[in-house]
């Protein structure tokens, strides 16, 4: 059996060092200029700019964007005293690989999703849609 979709994948996977939100923003379909909607629940997606702890990560991992399906813009947690950026988390997180062939090379990339966002260890700061519409 082939595997279908996005795969689940823990937060901490992902993100082992953490994870800081620089901005929310909807996502546009670039044809129409309507908010593009996730294929499996119907919502709009919103993009989420994130910068990767790590100190390791360089480039094009140091920056990512991460998708988050929802009736209404999630809300980031608030700020933290002492801190340029917002740390967060996501929740139900799942990644894509695709193939990018934009460069002098094709490459494995990988699109991530999460179904919502909160402050780390804390309770969701981010709007939800409810359980049976959420995408993966």
């Amino acid at each position: 059996m082939a595997i279908q979709g996005a795969l689940p994948v823990e937060f901490g996977t992902v993100f082992p060092h953490g994870a800081f939100a620089l901005g929310v923003e909807a996502i546009t379909d670039f044809e129409t200029k309507r908010p593009q909607l996730d294929k499996d629940s119907g919502l709009p997606l919103w993009a989420v700019d994130v910068i990767d702890a790590d100190p390791e990560a360089r480039g094009k991992a140091k920056s990512v964007k991460v998708k988050v399906a929802a009736e209404v813009c999630p809300t980031l947690p608030d700020e933290v005293p002492g801190l340029p950026f917002r740390p967060v988390e996501f929740e139900a997180m799942a990644v894509m690989p695709y193939v990018d062939d934009n460069g002098r090379r094709p490459r494995v990339a990988y699109s991530l999703r999460a179904r919502g966002v909160k402050a780390p260890g804390g309770a969701a700061g981010g709007r939800r849609a409810p359980a049976a519409k959420e995408a993966a």
